[in-house]
């Protein structure tokens, strides 16, 4: 068996399912004793594939092979390699995998590339610990915000201090930006978190773009009152403000074409015999289009202003995640699309992604493509998150000859 086939890949897939903070399903988040491993054993592999790994200043791991010269540009590979509580083990990880397949193929080839390599690790996605999603990514693409010191854990740990108790250097964040290098692009493959590859029994498709999201916590607040002895007339109940909200989202957001999500709510003071006085919930709204998407939100706050009123209570707001939409760009998407025909499907399928990426923020330093991979059922951020080898043993050859038409158009 080779090391850079599929089923070392899935293998290895299962080493890193062991370096979790959790007993049920996987969890990995930013600057860990768990990240810390991963990152001591992906840079292993990355050795092993022929590349210089390394640790970045914002606790991504890299691996780096030099181009023909000093001033050759550098092609980006990668994905990420945290994880939401309860994971699955391909979300991100499986990217990053692919990545280090693809070199370590070119290598035993002996293919000389016209650029750099860098395979990128990042360290944070998914945001997980400080509620702040593209850390890793954001620090690569030179959009570190100093205001995100601040930001807490579960645990009450500061982002600061976790960086320095993961052994990096808070002041020396800016060194991970690759801001002014020569940059050709990046090229992210991923498993693809929605069902629509199985629905059409395609194993690869070309990702067209990732939608637009923003992030929300949202407050109703009323009294809390006994259950028995409040009458309805003066009962200022928010958890059932709060509903009208809720379900006004799915009904604004699915007529509109866009995707709202309440994913989280809570009740307070959560007893059975007691009015809510206070619910507490999240949102997640998501569309192709930053207007669309702004709009829907303007139509669900103002539905959450006229119940909040019709019912005494207050209505507070807190966004906590904006990320535009984006595009991929045009030549990438068409080396990508060229790596699938090259594996025998005559006309690739194109998505748009719904889910957010690393891209996203690398979208602010170059220009980006994705390839999707089938996963069963469409099931992520779930342990019972799957891939078939199959798929990944056709992905690994469409990303390695996607890689090889970058190169080609180079020439």
């Amino acid at each position: 068996m080779s090391a850079f086939d599929a089923a070392e890949v899935l293998e290895r897939c299962d080493v890193l399912a062991t370096h979790t903070a959790a007993n049920d399903g996987i969890e990995r988040t930013y600057l860990t004793p768990e990240h810390a491993r991963t990152n001591w054993t992906v840079g292993e592999w990355m050795d092993d594939a022929g590349l210089t790994a390394w640790q970045d200043a914002a606790g991504n791991q890299r691996g780096s092979l030099p181009g023909p010269t000093s001033g050759s540009p550098v092609l980006l590979l990668g994905s990420h390699l945290d994880t939401v509580p309860g994971a699955g083990r391909y979300d991100g990880i499986l990217g990053v995998l692919m990545a280090i397949a693809v070199m370590g193929r070119l290598r035993d080839r002996g293919v000389t590339l016209p650029f750099g390599i860098e395979v990128l690790g990042f360290g944070d996605e998914e945001g997980t610990r400080f509620g702040r999603t593209l850390l890793g990514s954001c620090a690569v693409a030179g959009r570190w915000d100093d205001a995100w010191w601040s930001l807490r854990g579960p645990n009450g740990v500061t982002l600061h201090d976790a960086f320095r108790a993961f052994g990096l250097d808070p002041d020396s964040v800016g060194e991970a930006s690759m801001v002014g290098q020569p940059i050709i692009g990046y090229l992210e493959a991923h498993i693809e978190q929605g069902p629509l590859l199985q629905d059409a029994d395609r194993a690869l498709g070309v990702v067209e773009g990732i939608m637009g999201a923003r992030r929300f916590e949202l407050r109703m607040t009323g009294e809390a009152g006994h259950a028995g002895g409040m009458p309805y007339g003066r009962r200022r109940d928010a958890l059932l403000g709060a509903s009208e909200v809720v379900t006004a989202v799915e009904e604004l957001a699915r007529d509109a074409g866009a995707i709202g999500t309440v994913g989280r709510l809570q009740a307070h003071p959560g007893a059975m015999n007691v009015i809510p006085g206070r619910v507490d919930f999240s949102l997640d709204l998501r569309a192709e289009t930053d207007g669309l998407r702004d709009r829907v939100w303007r139509e669900i706050e103002e539905k959450a202003l006229k119940a909040a009123a019709a019912r005494n209570l207050a209505f507070d707001v807190s966004e906590l995640h904006a990320a535009r939409a984006t595009s991929v760009a045009a030549a990438l998407a068409a080396a990508v699309e060229a790596g699938i025909r090259s594996t025998g499907d005559p006309e690739p399928m194109r998505l748009m992604s719904k889910a957010g990426h690393d891209a996203m923020a690398i979208a602010d330093l170059c220009d980006y493509a994705m390839l999707f991979i089938r996963c069963k059922d469409g099931i992520s951020h779930h342990r019972d998150e799957a891939v078939r080898e199959d798929d990944v043993a056709v992905a690994l050859d469409a990303f390695e000859a996607a890689v090889l038409a970058v190169a080609a158009a180079q020439v």
